[in-house]
């Protein structure tokens, strides 16, 4: 039997209310960094924005296991500017890691996004990872980081079905991700 296997059915739905202290768990535990991504994930609800932020959650027999959100950011592109997704933060109970959770959330995100029109979005993270759920290296299809603190590759956009060529130019997160310095990595944490 795979860990698979003995998994519980897993739902996945929008994000309530009452569901915001059990998400607060999820990224305590899946982080391990204290507060910092719990307050971002605050910040992100309560910010305006020209796009309502998407909060998914996972849950398994009603509990939350797992939890991703899309919130809105800006592509500074030579015609205009465009308005994209961040998918930060993606965060699944560590006793329930490696068992699809991560993955489903991220499909049911892209697909929201696609469904509302959104021409791509964003994250920071693991090119290994998200390069199996749809996500390509940004850089390589032209576009620029908001940071110089990315390591190789960790910078990635799944381009949508309303994705233009002409979409490509300079990401910029929300001020919320800059007001808690959830951008790039800092020099204790950057590869040796």
């Amino acid at each position: 039997m795979s860990a698979r296997d003995d998994l519980p059915l897993v739902v996945i739905r929008p994000e309530r209310i009452d569901d915001h202290a059990a998400v607060q768990d999820v990224h305590r535990q899946a982080f391990g960094d204290g507060d910092r991504v719990p307050t971002l994930v605050d910040a992100l609800r309560a910010a305006p924005a020209a796009l309502a932020p998407t909060s998914l959650v996972a849950t398994v027999d009603e509990r939350v296991v797992g939890h991703v959100m899309l919130s809105a950011c800006r592509l500074d592109a030579l015609r205009r500017l465009v308005d994209v997704l961040s998918l930060s933060p993606l965060g699944v109970l560590p006793e329930y890691q490696g068992r699809g959770i991560g993955t489903r959330l991220v499909a049911d995100a892209l697909a929201a996004a696609d469904s509302q029109g959104i021409p791509s979005v964003f994250l920071e993270g693991d090119p290994n990872y998200y390069g199996k759920h749809g996500f390509a290296d940004a850089t390589k299809l032209g576009f620029r980081p908001p940071s110089l603190r990315y390591p190789p590759g960790a910078f990635q956009v799944a381009t949508l079905s309303s994705h233009e060529e002409w979409m490509t130019g300079t990401f910029v997160y929300s001020d919320a991700f800059w007001a808690l310095d959830c951008v790039g990595l800092r020099p204790d944490d950057l590869p040796a």
